[in-house]
């Protein structure tokens, strides 16, 4: 597959039960071996409390990733899923604890809004845990339906407390 035919999208990573930095580098193992994806970059791990849900959940660690892919938006979402129920993902509370969480950001600039899949994520200018890593990987990289960056983005959201930084290079990207 020629670099013509792949689009650029954005994951984020999320867990907080059992290990999810090893559940992170796993899932990007996974990814790099598909024949029709290529990790470009991965930002820097963040522990971040947890937002909504259960209260006394354990702090989550959150990551993104940028990729290159010949998949469309559905079946990129398609492997993510398989990749979280590969690593013991359970969906029996919303916002709960979990062993795996992978989020499709962005595809390109598409705008979609179906059942199964929104894009760009729905949520993803209300959270610090995405935008963070995000701004590492993409700090120009314009929303489609704000219009803005996505530096501008996090710059405009109240202080977060609690965000930790804790590694830059988590992941041989080979």
């Amino acid at each position: 597959m020629t670099e013509q035919q792949k689009s650029r999208a954005f994951l984020a990573l999320g867990g907080n039960l059992d290990n999810p930095r090893r559940a992170f580098i796993k899932a990007c193992e996974t990814i790099k071996a598909h024949p029709h994806i290529e990790l470009l970059a991965a930002s820097s791990l963040y522990r971040t409390p947890p937002v909504g849900g259960p209260t006394g959940q354990p702090d989550y660690l959150n990551a993104v990733i940028a990729v290159a892919t010949g998949l469309p938006p559905q079946k990129l979402l398609d492997f993510c899923r398989q990749i979280e129920n590969a690593a013991g993902r359970t969906r029996d509370i919303r916002w709960g604890a979990r062993t795996l969480d992978i989020d499709l950001l962005f595809y390109e600039q598409l705008v979609l809004d179906t059942p199964e899949l929104k894009l760009p994520h729905p949520r993803l200018q209300q959270r610090h845990f995405v935008l963070r890593p995000l701004v590492e990987l993409a700090a120009d990289y314009r929303h489609p339906l704000l219009h803005c960056s996505i530096a501008e983005i996090l710059n405009a959201l109240p202080a977060a407390a609690g965000i930790t930084r804790l590694e830059d290079e988590w992941i041989d990207n080979d």
